[in-house]
């Protein structure tokens, strides 16, 4: 079964935030536009994850992949702070890719794409 996975948040289009099925959860990227700089740009990403992961029933601990794309390929150390302070703490940090992207949404700095699993499902 296939669910759509929403925190009530603004969306830029016909998409699901999220959607889990059979254990596996894939987010939508999520940027922050109007957050100010990267580094703050990238926690308010950050935080929007979190949001769909909880919704989803799970958390970071969960999360698999994540990919990042930057409108700005310099602001990758900033954002890499940001990004290791959010893992601190989960035992086995997701695989990730990072890279410039040409221009991202909204004029965004930044966006964020995870995949996460449910460990409480389909036993």
């Amino acid at each position: 079964m296939k669910e759509r996975i929403d925190t009530g948040g603004e969306t830029f289009g016909p998409y699901s935030p999220g959607v889990k099925a059979n254990g596996i959860i894939w987010l939508s990227g999520q940027i922050a536009p109007d957050a100010g700089g990267i580094k703050e740009q990238t926690q308010a990403s950050l935080a929007k994850i979190d949001a769909l992961l909880a919704a989803a029933g799970v958390s970071k601990h969960q999360v698999t992949f994540a990919q990042v794309l930057l409108a700005d390929i310099n602001d990758f150390d900033a954002m890499n702070e940001v990004y290791g302070a959010w893992l601190e703490g989960v035992e086995v940090p997701p695989a990730r890719a990072a890279f410039e992207a040409a221009a991202l949404p909204a004029q965004a700095m930044i966006e964020i794409v995870v995949q996460a699993y449910d460990d409480k499902c389909c036993d």
